[in-house]
């Protein structure tokens, strides 16, 4: 956050998850994305949602079988440790109950908002 009065932004994916996915396929890490990945940081605490068997489905946007997604949560668990972050990781469960995780992690985080 620029300015104490912002409200925090979410990100669904960020410049380390290029390093994570690049990982996941063998590739060779360009020296300008690690770069970028150490000059813009995100905030030190970082959500991940670990892959749910139960609730996994592959469709159009979602093409990762499900053995696929726990490899790509694994390169993204390690990606985002060897960047030190620490990740929380947000619990199964309800919609809300999920949402209730994230915003009272949020709210310990960067204060009342």
């Amino acid at each position: 956050m620029a300015e104490k009065d912002e409200l925090p932004v979410f990100f669904d994916r960020g410049v380390p998850d290029i390093i994570g996915y690049l990982h996941l396929s063998g590739l060779t890490i360009p020296q300008h994305i690690l770069r970028a990945a150490e000059h813009y940081r995100y905030n030190r605490k970082v959500f991940i949602l670990p892959p749910w068997q139960e609730i996994y489905v592959q469709d159009a946007e979602r093409k990762q079988n499900f053995d696929v997604a726990v490899s790509t949560y694994q390169a993204m668990v390690r990606t985002y440790t060897d960047l030190s972050y620490e990740l929380i990781e947000v619990p199964t469960g309800t919609i809300e109950s999920r949402t209730r995780f994230i915003l009272n992690q949020t709210a310990a985080i960067f204060g009342a908002f």
